[in-house]
Formats: structure tokens, sequence, C-alpha cells
């Protein structure tokens, strides 16, 4: 198998639980070309990954509603990307998507018959007639999306790889983080309150955050580093007028992924929603407490199998809504969302101090419905 084209056109935290497959797949093809197909925003996700030779961008936006889909702009783009994979001559399209939609599954089988690849790999859900190579998809959080992605890369003859998340972290983003991060004292305990565009519902209350941060610089002695990106900017503004002065450092839309990675290294733990940004911590090796509310804990769980990492959550019978079954479910949640609102900051000071006394304990993952 000479050239193997994988498909992720995802946002950030999606590309990093693939990461684990794609490693898997090079230990089994170490002579194969593979190029990864990505959205422009999550280049960064995979540069310097070795186990990816090249990368084709496209922006997945153009690929997510009908009249997007129609427009002139879509079109030109969808012939251009439909020319360059016909011409690229894969022999394998590996498909890491669930096919939730039947517009969303036409729109993945016009990409991989493009590709014209011989063989064509992914989930089925009942909607995958096009591929060649069949895993069942049982649901969103029957399985972890890691795992998902090793059964998908499986059907090509790779070897699962349960190994964690991976991100390379340039020496130049390094030493930038190191500059970010100069003068403020350990140990460091990274918040971040947001929880990306796609769902916003997934945010804890920006009061409790605050009041977490005022018992971390205070009670625990230790240091909040705040970071997010440009929209969560005015959330680790308000977050910084709650911290002890000389032990908090508002990073929100100062770094880049790199940098930020960086600056997530070093830190002893990270606190935050469901986000990109907490599967970025889980990469670069962060101990990871993560707060999951409407959100699948199952399905996007911090993976940090080397790690001490905590998911607390309600555990009301309604949470998840968000990718529940073989639906992308309610992004928004209800308008009330106790799913959250049971979470009290008392819970997660508690357990910050535990996880930072924690040192080189196995992994625990606390599921109040188990």
């Amino acid at each position: 198998m000479k050239r193997i084209l994988v498909v992720k056109l995802a946002d950030v935290g999606d590309v990093l639980t693939a990461t684990p497959a794609l490693r898997g797949l090079r230990r089994t093809f170490p002579s194969s070309e593979i190029t990864a197909l990505v959205s422009p925003h999550c280049r960064d996700v995979l540069d310097g990954n070795r186990s990816v030779d090249r990368l084709l961008l496209f922006d997945k936006h153009l690929f997510e509603t009908r009249g997007g889909l129609g427009t002139p702009r879509a079109a030109a783009a969808m012939a251009t990307l439909a020319l360059t994979l016909r011409r690229a001559r894969f022999d394998s399209v590996v498909l890491l998507h669930h096919l939730t939609t039947p517009l969303g599954a036409a729109k993945y089988a016009g990409l991989c018959l493009a590709a014209d690849a011989p063989v064509r790999a992914g989930l089925d859900n009942g909607r995958g007639g096009f591929l060649t190579h069949r895993a069942p998809d049982h649901g969103f959080g029957a399985r972890h999306e890691v795992e998902y992605w090793n059964d998908v890369t499986g059907l090509l003859g790779a070897a699962p790889d349960c190994g964690p998340l991976e991100f390379p972290v340039s020496p130049g983003d390094s030493a930038n983080a190191a500059t970010l991060l100069d003068g403020i004292p350990g140990p460091l305990v990274a918040i971040h309150p947001g929880a990306g565009a796609f769902s916003l519902a997934r945010r804890w209350p920006l009061d409790r955050f605050a009041r977490v941060v005022a018992a971390i610089t205070t009670k625990l002695n230790a240091s909040v580093v705040l970071v997010g990106g440009r929209e969560e900017a005015g959330l680790g503004a308000a977050l910084a007028e709650a911290g002890q002065a000389g032990r908090i450092r508002d990073l929100t839309a100062r770094t880049t992924l790199g940098q930020l990675g960086g600056v997530l290294a070093r830190c002893s733990l990270f606190v935050g929603n469901d986000s990109g940004v907490m599967h970025l911590a889980a990469a670069v090796g962060a101990r990871v407490l993560a707060l999951f509310g409407p959100s699948n804990h199952r399905a996007w769980g911090p993976w940090t199998p080397n790690n001490p990492s905590i998911v607390i959550r309600s555990g009301i019978p309604c949470s998840p809504c968000l990718y529940r079954g073989h639906s992308v479910g309610t992004p928004e949640g209800c308008p009330i969302r106790p799913c959250l609102s049971m979470i009290t900051p008392e819970q997660v000071v508690d357990t910050i101090e535990q996880l930072l006394a924690a040192g080189t304990q196995p992994a625990v993952i606390r599921d109040p419905d188990r």
C-alpha cells in the first residue's frame, strides 16, 4: 500500500483524537506516503507529526450546509479537491468520521469516490454502503473516539495504538511559552473557561470558575494560567480579577496553537470544559480535570493513558444530550442546563487538590453512572 489518504475534516480536538490511529498506520506502513486531509485551521495540529508525510487542506465549512454546497465558491473548491485526489492515485482512503446524517454520508461518499481508491475504510452505522471496508459504529460513547479510529485503521491491518494523543511542541514554541510564563510561581494550573464555537452550552458558569480561581491562588497556594482563543479573551479578563495578585497570568488570545501547547506542557494541571484545548492539554502530557455537561464524556473524555485525569459530571439521566447514539443531538442543550449547574466549585477545588498531589498514580475517571 503505497499511498494512503486519511480524511479528518474536523476541529482541533477531533484531529487530536486521531493521532494514535495515525501513529499505528505509520508503524504498520513505514514506507507508505500518508496524506491527511484536514481543515486549514487544523494545519498546525499535524504540522511536524512524523506519522504524516503530506497535508491537504480543505475548508470543512463548505461541506456543512446545503446552501454552502450550492455556491460557486464551494463548487469550485470541491471540483479542485476532487481533481487533486484523483491525480494523487491513492491506494486507500481512511475516513475518520461518523456518518451522522444522510447529507453528511452523501458528501463523504462523494469525496471517497472522487479519490477513486480501491480501498475505502470507515465506520458504518447503516449509511456506509460506499465503503469497501467497514467497522461497526455502535454510536457515540459506545467506544471512545480514539478507539473508533483505531478500529478503522485496523481494517487496513494496523495494530491498535492506545497510547497518548500527540502534539509535537517545537523548540521555538517551548521557548516562547517559557517567556510567557516567566515570573509566575508554581505549581501552575491552566484554566480554560471556553468550549469552542460549536457548542457554547458546554461552558461551566463563569462565576463558578471565578471561585475556583480564587481558591487556587489562596487556599491551594498555586498559580493560575488563563488560556483560550480570541473569542475567549473577555472570559480571561473577567477571571483575572478573581485571582490573587502575582499568582495569575492571563494568556487568552495571546498564543498560537503551538505556543499554547508549550504553555500547557509546563502546567501541573489543566482544568476546563470539553473542548479542543482540553484535548491539546492531554496531548502535551498535562493532567486533566474536565467538566462535562451536555457532551458525551465516554466519547470525548480526556485520553491520558499515562497521567491521572478526572471527569466531573452530574450524571443526571438527560446528560449527555450532545453526541448521543448515532445523532449529534442538541448542541445548545436545554435553557437551564442542570447537568452543569449541579457541579459545584467545592467539588472542583477538592479535585484539583487531589490531582496536584496525585504524582504518577494511574489514571482515574470519575463516572457517577457506573
